[in-house]
């Protein structure tokens, strides 16, 4: 009878273990220690990082979003669940992407020297927007315009990703 219970209990175990190891989440940034999953540099930048999750659970550190823009397209959006920015207002906080709102502007450095950095509120996008100057771009408009193939928007998820060529 005991050796049944072990038994249960290993397959138990066995069985489950896919299901606790893929958790689809955030994961911190450490910054002065992980490298960019593209450029291989050092993320030390608390506004600027970027995350991407896959449906799996395999996180994707950047040092600027325009990293993980360029890395996007190495990967079928398909299986991504998350695009995460560090954004202006509270660096070192992860937000969705892809409900942010980017400004490029000239006075706002970020590290691969795009100029961008993403913001939570569109009214704290407009007021830092209106003291620095810039255009600002939503998720889709930051896509196209970062990488002009991108020029096909479509419907994927809750969110609209662009289809690849």
């Amino acid at each position: 009878m005991k050796n049944i219970k072990v038994i249960q209990t290993i397959l138990f175990v066995i069985i489950m273990l896919p299901f606790n190891s893929c958790k689809v989440e955030a994961e911190k940034i450490v910054y002065g220690e992980d490298g960019c999953h593209f450029c291989s540099m050092t993320v030390v930048d608390k506004i600027h990082g970027a995350e991407m999750v896959t449906k799996k659970g395999k996180v994707f550190k950047f040092d600027a979003m325009e990293c993980l823009i360029n890395f996007s397209k190495e990967v079928n959006p398909e299986d991504v669940a998350l695009y995460l920015t560090n954004h202006y207002n509270d660096p070192e906080e992860l937000i969705d992407a892809t409900k942010a709102t980017f400004l490029i502007s000239q006075d706002l450095p970020s590290p691969m020297g795009a100029f961008l950095t993403a913001f939570e509120d569109k009214k704290d996008a407009d007021e830092v927007h209106k003291e620095k100057g810039g255009e600002l771009y939503s998720w889709e408009e930051l896509l196209i315009k970062l990488k002009p193939e991108y020029n096909n928007v479509s419907d994927i998820g809750d969110y609209k990703r662009p289809k690849l060529h």
